[in-house]
Order: structure tokens, then C-alpha cells, then sequence
């Protein structure tokens, strides 16, 4: 008798366990609440970055890397320390080992390849111990995340014709079926068609409901980070008040609704405080969807100010502990901060998080990269620069101030205060030696030959008219991840409050904190959320793939 399994929601991490679970011949039925044109989730948005260990990319810029050093690294950035981290731990020990032995030859062989500087995302500054990447290790995949999509979908339709796989869009599911213990199939609603836009928020109009039963049903429909009523219903205390007004960097859909339908049917959920939010986020002057935030992904020598004017401390540096700013910023008591810095940092600095803000590395345009390299932004930060409501201009320090207190929110910004910081960390540049940390930790990038190249810009100063113009951006918290989820085991079955298997019922992707409840426990290395998916989803289908056949 045939065999057959559910899979919720038609993000990286499902289409990764269809593809296991097809090419071991049991049928799929793949079910999500929007349309075609949102196949592959919000992974299609992403830029693309993975997490891998000792590379020959990352051999052949002279990074020496370990699985010891990234386990080191990981484990002293997630500080684990609850009785539910028990799954955590061991998904964290796996993906390490799989980021190193095995990831990157497995995503060859689909197809994938990789950009060839590797990025150093979440810098840390700390000790040894102490949160972040000793090393870059962020792989950008040749064609962002559409490239990461592409094997899983070509797969997924090659499967419909096969007749393996029935696709079933625009069908929301509202209830997992339970029957003596184990989860046997799921209910819904079908809602209208739509002809809405790859991310545009679509309707909820039911016309009609649905039934489904299988053999093994498969949550992996993603976390909370559009929904801003949960967020700050779980905002943890360590990080102060959650915020009154965010940006969203993922769309609407992105609504956590399955993971208080799995809870209902009796799935353990774990760790709903731990949560990933940026702080470098701009309101995207050509929406998708609502509240639609751009993350800035920013090289390290831009001056962060907190919204009174107030330098931020170290390491609170652009790039080197994403929660550790979150938290310093959140108990200032305001929404933004503000980056200042120069033309010549933007243009060396300055990337845009996501597929469609780099459309040379998306394209896949060896000539459009090259422009990189060349004076100027990028073509999307100039877009930024000319358009955006978070942007400021101007010649001199003062005009610049009076540009920012015409965007400040709630607090005004005293000039001669500000003056005061930026002469004071211009002095600091005169010797190649200096007690300002930023600036050594700056320096200290351009060792690494990426940085060098394509990164991080030659240390001047801010008020250096050659550099100029001045610039200054506003920057909002922009959501994002969800941390914390579904805690299974490391073939992704779902467990219940006792520990015990939920016959039935497996979790993948973000719903499942990207294995076992939260495998990055408080803190992410980058990275490793497109990453969590591929490992999730794969673990999860060869798990229901084993169990069925």
C-alpha cells in the first residue's frame, strides 16, 4: 500500500523534505495558505548566506577553520542553560558537524555553487567564549536565495508529474486530527484564488473547507515575524520593552499560526521568548508588504548613535552582536538609532539584506559584480540614498544634524553634542594605534584579504571633506526570526510536554527553531537559518521516509 505524508506550508524547508520523501517513492500532499507565486517562502527574499566550515572559499582566502572552532563558537554564542535545551544541544552538535562534512558537497550536487569572498557576519567582540564568529563564514550562494529554491522546486514539479506529489495552494489549515494519541491528518479552510504578487499580502476569504488524512504530517510553516502581536506578547524581559513600532522584513503570512495549532494537538513548544531582530533596519521605499523593512547589512566602521545622540559602547559595533545592540537599544527607551558615516564607507560598506536589493548577485552577472569594486554605491543603495525616508545628506556635520532632528521621532539631537563625539573619534585616527575599539576592531578586519577587498573601507576620518558627503541613516527594528518552536527529535518527530513522541507529527524549518525547539539557542551565528532549513527539512523527510517505507 502506498504510503503518504502531509507536508504544511511550501517554504525551503518543506520542499526539502518533499524531495526526500518523493525520491523514496511516498506520495506528497503539499498545502499552504497562499498562491503560486509564494512557492519557496521566504527563502526567494533571502540573500542567500549559509553557514560553512573549513571551505576550500574559505581555504583559499586564508581562513582557518575548524569543527572544533565553529563548535566552540557556536555553543558559547547559544549559552544554552534550560532543561528544554536538551534537543537543542544535540541539533547544534549535528548541524556543526553537517556544515562541515557534508553540506557543501551535498548543495554541489544539486546545483549550487558559491560566491567566492566569504563574509564575516556577527563579528562578537568578545573573549574566545564569548558570542560570535571567530572566523567569516558566510557563504553566499551565486544567485541568492532563488538559486537555494530552484533544485527543490525543479524536484517538486518534476514529482507532480510523476504523480508523486499533489500541490495544494491557498489552503490554510486550522486543526491538526488527533485520534488515539497520533496525528492522523489535518482540517481547513480553501480560501478565494488569488492573483497577488510574490509577497503582497493576499486575502483571507474562505470559500470552501477541506479534509486530509496521511500517514505522517509535516509542520514547517515558519515562525512569527510578521505577526507583531505575538512578538511582543513574547518579548523576553532581558531585552526590555518590546518595541511600540517595528518594520517587518518578512511578509504577512509569515503569521506563527501553526505553532498554537500544533501546541492544541499536543505538541511541546519551547523556548517562544527567543527570538532574532535586527536593529539596522530601513522602511523599503518600494513596498512588497506591509511595514516593509530593508536590513542593512553594514561593514563595521559606520558610528552608531542611540536616538539621543549618544555614541554606543563597545561591542555594540555595526555587525558584531546583533541581540547585544537590540538589548542596549531597547533600554534607551526608543524605537531607532542612527548610523553616521561617510560616501566613502557607504560605498564600500553598505549591502542590502535579500535577493531582489542585489540584483547582480541574484542575476548571477559576473559584469554587475565586477561594478562592485568600482566608485559609487550599488544601483539599490543609491535607490536608498535618493529616496528613502531614513536617509540624510549633507556637506557638513551641522547641516547633517539639523537633517537628522528633521526625521528624529521623539528625542532632538543637541549638535554641538554630537560634534563633540565625531571630532573625538577622528582623533583617534591619527595613529595606526588608539584606544577606541571600533576602530581597532576595523583595522583589524582589513587583515582578512575579503574585507580588504570588497568590505570594509580604508580607516579616515568622518569629518574628511575628500570622503564626503556626510551621511546618516535612521535605523528601526526590523523583525525577523523565531528562535524558539516545536521541539523534536534529530529525526524531526515531534515531542510532547512529557518528552514523549507525538505519533504522527513532525516539525521542520522555524516552527521548529530550526531543530529540536532552538538549536541557536539565544544567539545566531548567520547564516544558519536558510541552512536550518536544509538541515531541518532534510532530517525531517528522511525521517518520515524511514518510518514509512
Amino acid at each position: 500500500m502506498d504510503k503518504h505524508a502531509i507536508i504544511i506550508g511550501a517554504g525551503l524547508a518543506g520542499l526539502v523534505a518533499a524531495r526526500e520523501l518523493v525520491n523514496k517513492g511516498v506520495h506528497v500532499t503539499l498545502v499552504d495558505q497562499e498562491n503560486e507565486q509564494n512557492l519557496g517562502g521566504q527563502a526567494w527574499w533571502s540573500f542567500g548566506g549559509l553557514f560553512l566550515v573549513d571551505s576550500p572559499e574559505q581555504r583559499r582566502l586564508g581562513i582557518r577553520d575548524s569543527f572544533e572552532l565553529a563548535r566552540q563558537d557556536w555553543f558559547a554564542s547559544a549559552g544554552f542553560d534550560r532543561a528544554e535545551d536538551e534537543w537543542g544541544k544535540k541539533w547544534a552538535e549535528a548541524y556543526v558537524k553537517f556544515a562541515t562534512e557534508e553540506k557543501r558537497e551535498w548543495l554541489r550536487s544539486l546545483g549550487i555553487s558559491f560566491f567566492p569572498v566569504v563574509g564575516w557576519a556577527e563579528r562578537g567582540g568578545y573573549t574566545a567564549e564569548g558570542h560570535g564568529n571567530s572566523v567569516p563564514r558566510f557563504h553566499i550562494v551565486w544567485g541568492t536565495g532563488p538559486a537555494i529554491l530552484e533544485p527543490f522546486i525543479r524536484r517538486m514539479k518534476e514529482a507532480e508529474e510523476e504523480g508523486l506529489l499533489t500541490y495544494l495552494p491557498r489552503h490554510q489549515v486550522n486543526e491538526l486530527i488527533v485520534q488515539n494519541s497520533e496525528v492522523v491528518g489535518i482540517k481547513g479552510a480553501i480560501l478565494e484564488p488569488s492573483e497577488t504578487k510574490r509577497g503582497e499580502e493576499s486575502s483571507r476569504k474562505v470559500v470552501d473547507t477541506f479534509t486530509l488524512y496521511a500517514d505522517a504530517v509535516l509542520v514547517s510553516s515558519g515562525g512569527i515575524g510578521a505577526n507583531f502581536e505575538l512578538i511582543r506578547k513574547n518579548w523576553p524581559t532581558r531585552m526590555g520593552t518590546p518595541p511600540e513600532n517595528m518594520i517587518a522584513g518578512v511578509p504577512k503570512y509569515v503569521d506563527g499560526r501553526m505553532l498554537e495549532i500544533s501546541e492544541t494537538a499536543g505538541a511541546n513548544l519551547v523556548n517562544r521568548d527567543r527570538m532574532w531582530h535586527y536593529t539596522e533596519g530601513i522602511k523599503n521605499w518600494d513596498s512588497v508588504w506591509p511595514h516593509h523593512g530593508i536590513r542593512i547589512l553594514p561593514g563595521p566602521s559606520s558610528m552608531w548613535l542611540d536616538a539621543t545622540g549618544k555614541r554606543l559602547s563597545s561591542p555594540n559595533f555595526p555587525g558584531f552582536d546583533t541581540l547585544g545592540t537590540l538589548e542596549a537599544l531597547r533600554k534607551t527607551g526608543y524605537d531607532y538609532s542612527w548610523f553616521i558615516l561617510t560616501q566613502k564607507m557607504v560605498e564600500k560598506e553598505f549591502a542590502l539584506s535579500g535577493s531582489e536589493q542585489n540584483p547582480d548577485l541574484t542575476g548571477k552577472s559576473v559584469k554587475l559584480v565586477l561594478k562592485r569594486i568600482l566608485p559609487g554605491p550599488t544601483a539599490p543603495v543609491q535607490a536608498f540614498l535618493d529616496k528613502g525616508e531614513d536617509f540624510v545628506v549633507a556637506d557638513t556635520i551641522e547641516e547633517l544634524v539639523e537633517g537628522m532632528n528633521r526625521l528624529a521621532v521623539d528625542a532632538k539631537l543637541d549638535t554641538a553634542e554630537i560634534v563633540r563625539q565625531v571630532e573625538a573619534r577622528d582623533r583617534e585616527m591619527d595613529n595606526k594605534f588608539t584606544k577606541d575599539l571600533q576602530i581597532t576592531a576595523l583595522r583589524g578586519a582589513r587583515n582578512y584579504i575579503g574585507d580588504k577587498l570588497i568590505r570594509v573601507a580604508k580607516p579616515h576620518k568622518l569629518l574628511d571633506p575628500s570622503s564626503g558627503p556626510l551621511i546618516a541613516v535612521r535605523l528601526h527594528i526590523v523583525s525577523r526570526k523565531t528562535l524558539g518552536g516545536l521541539q523534536t527529535d534529530l529525526t524531526g518527530r515531534v515531542l510532547d510536554v512529557n518528552g514523549k513522541v507525538l505519533e504522527g507529527l513532525y516539525a521542520a524549518g522555524e516552527v521548529s527553531g530550526f531543530g529540536g525547539g532552538g538549536v541557536h539557542g539565544y544567539r545566531a551565528l548567520e547564516g544558519t537559518f536558510l541552512g536550518g532549513c536544509l538541515f531541518s527539512g532534510r532530517q525531517a523527510g528522511r525521517g518520515i521516509a524511514e518510518e514509512l517505507t
